[in-house]
């Protein structure tokens, strides 16, 4: 069975900057399932992951825009440091701030006495990626998966 929307896909991917060693990697835990065509993944990923079948592994070339985007100047912020608890904060690190529409990763780039400069950009953004992909399982989605936009069950969602 060949990928395409609405189907289910379970993969293992290893993915790095372009000519880096590897960021992360699904190989030691269980593979990541994904409903094509629902936005559940990286545009350029979902691409190349079109006609491909359970068993083919495969290397892609992800440009940043079709990745997490291109990194946007200005998207600094000020925070009040009350809002990160009790973490001890540095620059560079990576943090999930709660926000109106759920968590956000931010970067602190500046820690002050009582606020914090963050960069909303994704960290990936302006990154071009590649991807080492084994396609596990490939499968119908079910009718309750495809209204959801997302997997259940075995590597996906539970309600």
């Amino acid at each position: 069975m060949k990928i395409e929307k609405d189907r289910v896909v379970r993969f293992h991917y290893t993915v790095s900057e372009v000519g880096q060693e590897p960021l992360e990697s699904s190989r030691d835990r269980d593979p990541i399932a994904i409903l094509v065509g629902h936005g559940n993944i990286i545009p350029g990923l979902e691409a190349a992951l079109q006609d491909k079948a359970a068993g083919e592994s495969f290397g892609v070339d992800v440009p940043a825009a079709e990745a997490y985007g291109e990194r946007r100047e200005g998207l600094e912020q000020r925070i009040p440091k009350k809002h990160f608890g009790t973490t001890r904060l540095q620059p560079g690190m990576q943090v999930a701030l709660q926000t109106n529409f759920g968590p956000r990763a931010v970067t602190v780039v500046k820690v002050g006495h009582s606020v914090v400069d963050v960069d909303l950009n994704h960290p990936m953004a302006g990154k071009d990626l590649h991807f080492d992909v084994e396609v596990v399982e490939v499968r119908e989605a079910s009718a309750e998966e495809i209204e959801h936009g997302h997997v259940h069950g075995d590597g996906g969602h539970d309600h």
